[in-house]
């Protein structure tokens, strides 16, 4: 008899991603295998839903595509649906009273009970909703599948002390708790062994890691300790809060040669005024004043950000104000958004709410400022030589155009014309950008240098053998500079 397969369909945030890691290592711990690629809908025998809560419209596509299931579910006796995440932990009975076809919801918390509640449901045949309030065990305990040899998400942190208006995401994750440093650094070393070169550092609010063991310095202790371990070529993290963004972390990225030169830092709104009412600590002048001293210290660092637009009473003049930091800060992209309300968030029930006309058009303005200003600063490195880490799946044209791509060391995008020498994802090869556009950089010349290494080893070793899922490695491939109008952010902020 052939073992079950499964599927794990994902929805939000990297923290959404790291989780479903988590879920494919236990399903695979208990005798499931994925299904193959290319599958026609419905023919996996698990499917399990990790979704978001963020986005206005995030239950109306979970119960689409829980309601496009329901038929295949019928015709298919032993079939079983799961439904996880940051949406199972806000809406709990909801979901099996709208979809009773559903076989197991589980919460943000209790991630590890998966197996157990999909089991408990076969056997007594019916639906199973356990919801924990507190988490249960740190993400990083429990068995992986990662889906890259050479890159990797490290979780330092969970949940969230903050309180912005628009967010439901502490309420759902919790308060923050932080991993103890030497539990992180075992990790990371234990994933350099295994041919992982690049780490990114994850937290729902990854500066404000130290909160939960006393110590204001850790973070900036954190990233100089991974400048230690060797064979660790790129360390990014992701995503910081300007409240917490200190001194000490930007003279340890700039003093620490394997942390790369690269920054997501949400803005959200450019107006004073708007910031306050969506309750973040911080001011317009207090953000300029980081983008002013992240650049002295590296000149070079690109930047990114997340911005909303239309928050309830936002006037024109905040708006302009908000395009008046795009202007100066110059990111090099921007995740971008319409603000929507989420029922249970203070904001949904302010005042002011903002007619969509009007929030199209100021979307439409912005994405048009950030757009020029991306062009013109990927402009800039026509004529350099950048080191790009080759990746597995980022050009999504480069078979036809005999081409690879890979990262910059500030994550930037960059297409390449592919080596006469063999280069796997993982390798490192010298390229001199020949053509930019707003969302990636052109090198059509021959490569001046290929570097195989301990990473495109690993590659191969993977594609050789069967994946294995392991109690204490993580990764995927680097999520990089987005598109100009992406689904989620780089994460809360």
């Amino acid at each position: 008899m052939s073992a079950k397969t499964y599927e794990v369909r994902t929805y939000g945030c990297q923290m959404n991603v790291h989780d479903s890691e988590r879920l494919s290592g236990l399903l695979e711990d208990a005798g499931y295998v994925r299904a193959p690629e290319g599958r026609a809908e419905g023919e996996a025998d698990i499917v399990v839903f990790n979704t978001c809560a963020v986005r206005e419209n995030a239950d109306n596509r979970l119960y689409g595509n829980l309601g496009r299931l329901a038929p295949m579910k019928a015709k298919r006796p032993g079939m079983q649906i799961a439904v996880g995440g940051c949406l199972a932990q806000k809406d709990r009975d909801t979901i099996v009273r709208k979809a009773p076809w559903v076989d197991v919801v589980f919460g943000t918390h209790n991630i590890g009970s998966l197996p157990v509640l999909l089991e408990r449901a076969r056997v007594q045949e019916e639906a199973q909703v356990e919801i924990a309030e507190s988490l249960e065990a740190f993400p990083s305990t429990l068995p992986t599948r990662r889906e890259s040899a050479y890159a990797a998400w490290v979780s330092i942190s969970v949940g969230c002390n903050n309180t912005c208006t628009f967010c439901i995401v502490p309420a759902l994750r919790g308060k923050e708790k932080d991993r103890r440093p030497g539990d992180i650094l075992a990790e990371v070393e234990t994933l350099v062994a295994e041919g992982v070169t690049e780490i990114t550092l994850l937290g729902q609010n990854v500066n404000a890691y130290g909160s939960d063991i006393g110590d204001r310095e850790a973070f900036s202790k954190l990233l100089r300790s991974c400048g230690r371990v060797e064979g660790l070529e790129r360390v990014r993290f992701t995503s910081p809060h300007p409240r917490d963004f200190t001194d000490d972390v930007i003279a340890a990225m700039a003093e620490t040669p394997n942390v790369m030169p690269q920054l997501h830092m949400p803005l959200q709104s450019g107006s004073d005024t708007v910031l306050k009412a969506m309750r973040r600590s911080y001011r317009q002048d207090r953000f300029l004043g980081i983008i002013e001293k992240v650049r002295a210290a590296m000149p070079d660092a690109a930047i990114s950000t997340d911005i909303i637009v239309g928050f309830p009473g936002e006037t024109e003049e905040d708006f302009e104000q908000t395009m008046h930091v795009v202007r100066e800060a110059r990111f090099a992209q921007a995740f971008t958004f319409q603000y929507s309300k989420r029922p249970g968030t203070p904001a949904a029930e302010m005042d002011g709410q903002i007619p969509k006309e009007v929030v199209q058009a100021r979307y439409e303005r912005l994405v048009a400022l950030q757009e020029e200003i991306s062009w013109s600063e990927n402009k800039k490195q026509v004529g350099r030589t950048l080191e790009v880490l080759v990746a597995e799946g980022e050009g999504r044209k480069d078979d036809a155009t005999r081409r690879l791509s890979g990262r910059a060391p500030d994550n930037r995008l960059v297409h390449f014309t592919r080596p006469e020498e063999p280069v796997r994802p993982g390798d490192v090869v010298e390229v001199e950008i020949t053509y930019a556009a707003p969302h990636h950089l052109l090198a059509e010349g021959p490569a001046k240098g290929v570097r195989r290494t301990r990473a495109g080893d690993a590659w191969e070793r993977r594609t050789a053998a069967p994946q294995e899922s392991s109690g204490v490695m993580l990764g995927l491939p680097t999520v990089g500079v987005p598109a100009p109008l992406p689904a989620v952010t780089g994460g809360c902020g």
